[in-house]
């Protein structure tokens, strides 16, 4: 969940006076969550609000109405001035006129005039932290609701399908919807990021000012540098290691990516490869358990299944998508004829873990909590200052075992108390962009339950697909590109779960929790996918190849991203669970027909593949989802009979190439 907010090169630096004011406000923030998550929980009317209001603040100081590469000048703080102000009033609102909003039986006008203000407010941060995309799509749902007879804006019922028409609403009914209760602004996506997504990105920026980052990377080199294609499967592995502690594909591929790409670059990897492994890589960060990125705690707010449910569901799955990358990767390598790094070019295992493995401890615990039945709010709040504690002991027995003088304390306490404030800045201000992405999403889903738009669009998506659920779900992937291109994953995910999510579950018999988690995983394809791929893009940037070629090379090494939601739907014991030889049965076929494809993509395994081979392998897959247990064995079995000739080629290849040798 860790966003990046590097202030990109080539831009002028913030006067010093607003680093200050960030830092202080930032700092702020995350004692307020901490005590509210750990000392006192408040209600959901005070927390929410008050988040909002230091998440609004930040935004208007870290990005400049001009934008971040021109500096503000005198009518630039005029605006983010008023905005500041604005943002102030929108957090204190509702907290301080809390009992006077709570017995009205009609909203006052001051309080429809700050719900107007507080939508404005929430679609300008979102502009400045998201992007121009976020803020389109929250401003054309909000002119929806005004589009009927009855609306501020009737005539646009004239430019709508008739299944989309509603009675058409008022400024005064829609502020009331969007910040005067529990189903706008401030509803469920905002209360997630204002308690649970919060305290588990301060975790993160804890790790990471800690240094838990380094470790996971320096453990991924010592664990595969000396294997064929080292660096590219140290990258797979360290971005497994680094979704434990964030969930953004973007952070991943920059933290990880500035080390393993020059790697595999200097391995033998084409620059846009090296770009497009990393990212794929990377984008699994957001599906990998505990934190999953924002989406996991969504899920278990909208399907009301504990966290650490969704959590233990996501591992298998999570496993196989890294499976799948690890496996393309080693057969790149394979077909490139590399080699791995040398032994004196890589840390050894021993060495990382004796200088790192009291990071592993706060997973531990973290993971001991979620099991014991915590909160994920409590879980957080502990297992930060469970990385506080393991870092604070880590460093007094470094001190105490080397030459401990009194100075040196004082320098050790200070530096300890730097980290501390830095780590707590950190935190605040990765939280500003998934908040404010949080707010939007109120705003869409406000007005999807005031206009009943959920059930109109399930309709649309049955006539669309003529209820065929393959149709249906490929309309899900289409439907995440276009979301994707504007929004993050985070906000897709809520946008699109929204509007299909009734007519999987309702319509097409899907169990919720699948239905969700398919939802979350197609979201994640923006990242991976031309021609709008963050992730790749940002890989490019590292490797200094063509951002599409790269994208393309990520689309390529991701494709599990795609798959492994079909086991979620027709394999539905890997998800739901069911007697040990079914779930042994579906785990086991889903290895299978993940390995085949990947073979049949890349035409190699032990040896190059026919193409009659590789063809041959697609009906195997297909049949892997076929609802019929003998079908499903027969696309293992010819799976697993065209895998058994290539090893048995390889094996005559290496026969032949040695009885070709001069006999010495």
């Amino acid at each position: 969940m860790v966003v990046d907010t590097e202030v990109p090169r080539n831009e002028p630096p913030q006067p010093r006076i607003v680093l200050r004011a960030i830092a202080v406000i930032g700092i702020a923030l995350s004692l307020f969550q901490l005590y509210a998550a750990g000392v006192q929980p408040l209600g959901l009317f005070y927390q929410r609000p008050i988040h909002l209001g230091f998440i609004l603040v930040l935004c208007f100081l870290i990005y400049p109405v001009w934008g971040r590469s021109r500096p503000r000048g005198a009518l630039g703080w005029v605006i983010d001035g008023t905005l500041i102000a604005c943002a102030v009033l929108v957090g204190a609102w509702l907290p301080v006129n809390i009992d006077t909003i709570a017995n009205q039986i009609f909203p006052r006008d001051i309080d429809v005039w700050v719900g107007v203000l507080t939508v404005l407010v929430v679609l300008e941060g979102a502009r400045r932290a998201v992007g121009l995309g976020m803020t389109i799509i929250g401003a054309v749902f909000l002119l929806y609701a005004f589009a009927g007879s009855r609306g501020e804006l009737p005539f646009l019922a004239d430019w709508m399908p008739g299944i989309l028409n509603h009675r058409g609403y008022s400024i005064d009914r829609l502020a009331s919807q969007m910040t005067l209760g529990a189903e706008g602004i401030f509803g469920i996506p905002l209360g997630v990021a204002a308690t649970f997504i919060f305290v588990f990105v301060l975790f993160g920026a804890f790790l990471e000012v800690t240094g838990a980052g380094k470790f996971f990377i320096d453990l991924a080199y010592a664990a595969t540098g000396r294997q064929r294609g080292g660096p590219a499967k140290a990258a797979v592995i360290a971005s497994a290691g680094m979704g434990s502690i964030s969930g953004s594909a973007i952070a991943n591929v920059v933290t990880t990516g500035a080390f393993t790409i020059p790697l595999m670059k200097r391995l033998g990897y084409r620059p846009a490869q090296a770009g497009g492994i990393e990212a794929a890589a990377s984008t699994g960060g957001q599906i990998m358990p505990p934190l999953m990125g924002a989406g996991a705690f969504l899920m278990s707010e909208f399907t009301r299944v504990p966290y650490v449910d969704i959590v233990l569901v996501s591992i298998f799955p999570a496993l196989l998508y890294f499976g799948v990358v690890y496996l393309l990767v080693h057969i790149a390598a394979v077909k490139q004829g590399m080699t791995g790094l040398s032994a004196d070019e890589l840390p050894s295992v021993r060495s990382v873990l004796a200088d790192g493995w009291h990071f592993l401890l706060p997973l531990v615990a973290l993971m001991a909590l979620l099991v014991a039945g915590y909160s994920p709010m409590r879980v957080g709040f502990y297992a930060i200052l469970s990385i506080v504690a393991a870092a604070v002991a880590r460093a007094l027995w470094d001190f105490l075992t080397g030459r401990p003088t009194a100075s040196g304390f004082v320098a050790l306490c200070r530096r300890g108390i730097a980290l501390t404030l830095d780590a707590l800045e950190l935190g605040a201000r990765n939280a500003v962009a998934v908040s404010m992405a949080c707010a939007v999403a109120g705003i869409i889903v406000g007005v999807v339950g005031l206009t009943g738009l959920g059930l109109k669009f399930s309709a649309m998506m049955i006539a669309f697909s003529g209820g065929n659920l393959v149709l249906a779900l490929l309309l899900v992937v289409i439907a995440s590109l276009i979301l994707g291109m504007g929004l993050p994953v985070t906000a897709a995910y809520i946008v699109l779960i929204i509007l299909v999510g009734p007519a999987l579950t309702q319509e097409f018999g899907l169990p919720i929790l699948i239905a969700h988690l398919v939802v979350f995983w197609y979201s994640q394809d923006s990242n991976v996918t031309p021609p709008v791929a963050l992730a790749g893009f940002a890989g490019a940037a590292i490797a200094g190849s063509k951002p599409m070629e790269t994208s393309l090379q990520a689309w390529k090494y991701a494709k599990g991203l795609y798959l492994i939601p079909l086991f979620m739907v027709f394999n539905d014991a890997i998800i739901l669970g069911g007697p040990l030889p079914v779930v042994i049965w579906n785990g086991a076929i889903a290895i299978v027909a993940l390995t085949g494809f990947a073979v049949a993509l890349e035409g190699f395994l032990w040896r190059p593949m026919p193409l009659w081979q590789r063809l041959l392998i697609v009906p195997g897959v297909i049949a892997i989802f076929w609802p019929d247990v003998a079908v499903e064995g027969a696309g293992a079995a010819l799976i697993l009979l065209i895998l058994a000739l290539n090893r048995w080629g390889g094996r005559q290849d290496g026969t032949a190439t040695a009885a070709r040798r001069p006999k010495a």
